[in-house]
């Protein structure tokens, strides 16, 4: 059977994208996904039922995670990346933090070239996403697929109102919605995880059009290569049970995330020419862009030592429920950092208060490689984080502004001293550049390695329709084409960009 769109990867923009295509009924859909499928919610194992995040105790070396590794700096040690591999991919082992992108960040990408992403064109796709149980009105969707909600302040642990409570005596103002156009401040996370229930993708979209007899859903199935003719895709390699076919398509996306997406590519022979001839692997387009251009948000965490009165959470990382976002000093981006409030019982003999202190908008840039033609064998993924000065700058700032936020007088009955990094190195510029390089972590918002743009744009590798540079019948619909990682979580973008491309698909506006 030929079928007329194969979507690869049914996660977090691949889900999104194979229901909105199967609306139409004359369309005939193929969902591949590389892992497990869980057909309704009795079967969801309790993990993606529930999970808060991607601790080591939920995901990380499980069987729905990819178990990737990658290198955050120069003095970094090798950090786990995970990345869903189950029918809702990401959006199934996430934080489930629900946050959008900021209108600034959608007038960035117009600015350099991609004037059909601009948030007046893509706020009703954002509201189409959702049904807020929080919130209505002109900025907030009532009948979407995902359910969002905040924890109220009630609600907080002991940490993390006193958290809230210092931003407030330090200054920071109020943020009751962090999804509002113009938010700012400290509040609550809208998370998509009413009472608990992880919406993702799967559960929110695939559960309501897995029934269309047009829609083919098939896990366990690798796709490992596109198949050619000349520069037109007609189809996919596919490994699956130990043996390899191939399924035919008149158009083939590839929503397979920022690491797979690249790694496909390439090995389908689309990627630098210089880079995929050692492979022997013949070019269909010399696209020098793809793996480059990897973007996320760095990010360290501060410890201190919790009061033994402290009421210590029951998770290993306990959930995500309060956000400050704020400016840098001299900053020439808004809202450019972010600071999370958690406790760990994984590091120190009791656990430990952690602050986490992440740049929204980083100036380093990394890069994803081939090491090998086996799409088993995982690309080299380089973050080269905390690259660029200014990145340095700007987390040195906020790790010291976590300090005064941990010696606010809120904290004075939750903490007891310091952890990490000591008194001698916050105080020390160098000393504190070098702890921070060899601490930084990924925020696991990884984008950019399939990058958006015009044709004149050299690292570009699709056009603002996701159509591939240099092929046809082939496009990207995934985190990986974003320019540059939003001021957000990239759950949010990844929908948004699967809801976008599939209506660029439908009513043929591109």
């Amino acid at each position: 059977m030929k079928y007329d769109k194969i979507v690869i990867g049914a996660g977090s923009a691949g889900a999104v994208l194979a229901s909105r295509l199967s609306e139409d009924p004359d369309c005939s859909v193929l969902l591949l996904e590389a892992g497990p499928d869980y057909p309704d919610f009795g079967t969801l194992p309790f993990d993606l039922k529930h999970g808060w995040g991607t601790g080591p105790d939920i995901v990380v070396g499980g069987i729905h995670d990819w178990q990737f590794t990658g290198t955050a700096s120069t003095l970094s040690k090798t950090m786990p990346i995970p990345r869903g591999k189950v029918t809702g991919g990401t959006s199934a082992i996430n934080g489930q933090v629900f946050l959008r992108p900021l209108p600034e960040d959608f007038e960035r990408w117009v600015e350099w070239g991609n004037d059909r992403w601009s948030f007046k064109e893509c706020l009703p796709y954002l509201l189409k996403i959702e049904t807020d149980l929080d919130y209505d009105g002109d900025f907030h969707g009532q009948d979407g697929p995902i359910l969002v909600k905040r924890h109220p302040l009630n609600s907080l642990t002991d940490d993390q109102l006193a958290f809230y409570k210092a931003c407030k005596y330090l200054g920071y103002e109020e943020n009751i919605d962090h999804n509002l156009p113009d938010a700012t401040g400290v509040g609550p996370y809208p998370l998509n995880n009413p009472d608990g229930i992880r919406f993702s993708t799967a559960l929110g979209y695939l559960s309501q059009s897995r029934h269309r007899l047009n829609l083919t859903i098939k896990p366990n199935c690798v796709a490992q290569k596109i198949v050619f003719d000349r520069n037109v895709a007609t189809g996919v390699e596919v490994i699956s049970g130990g043996e390899i076919f191939k399924v035919e398509g008149t158009e083939v996306i590839l929503s397979a995330g920022s690491i797979a997406t690249p790694q496909i590519l390439m090995l389908s022979g689309i990627g630098s020419e210089k880079l995929l001839s050692p492979f022997h692997i013949s070019v269909v387009s010399d696209l020098p862009g793809v793996g480059k251009n990897l973007r996320d948000h760095p990010t360290v965490h501060t410890t201190w030592t919790p009061h033994s009165s402290f009421n210590k959470p029951k998770q290993k990382i306990g959930p995500q429920k309060v956000a400050l976002r704020y400016t840098s000093q001299d900053s020439k981006y808004q809202n450019d950092m972010i600071m999370i409030m958690r406790f760990s019982h994984e590091i120190g003999d009791v656990g430990a208060l952690m602050i986490s202190v992440g740049i929204y908008l980083a100036e380093s840039v990394g890069r994803i490689s081939l090491q090998s033609t086996d799409i088993h064998t995982q690309p080299i993924l380089d973050y080269n984080l905390l690259s660029h000065k200014y990145d340095l700058k700007r987390l040195r700032e906020g790790v010291r502004l976590a300090d005064k936020i941990a010696k606010a007088p809120s904290f004075t009955d939750t903490i007891v001293a310091r952890l990490s990094p000591d008194e001698i190195t916050i105080n020390n510029d160098d000393l504190l550049d070098r702890w921070m390089l060899e601490n930084v972590l990924t925020m696991h918002h990884i984008s950019g390695t399939c990058k958006m743009g015009p044709k004149s744009d050299a690292e570009a590798v699709v056009d603002q329709y996701g159509v591939v540079y240099g092929t046809e019948q082939l496009r990207i619909a995934d985190a990986s084409i974003l320019p540059d990682c939003p001021r957000a979580n990239t759950n949010v973008a990844a929908m948004l960009i699967g809801e976008r491309i599939a209506d660029f698909i439908k009513t043929g506006d591109w």
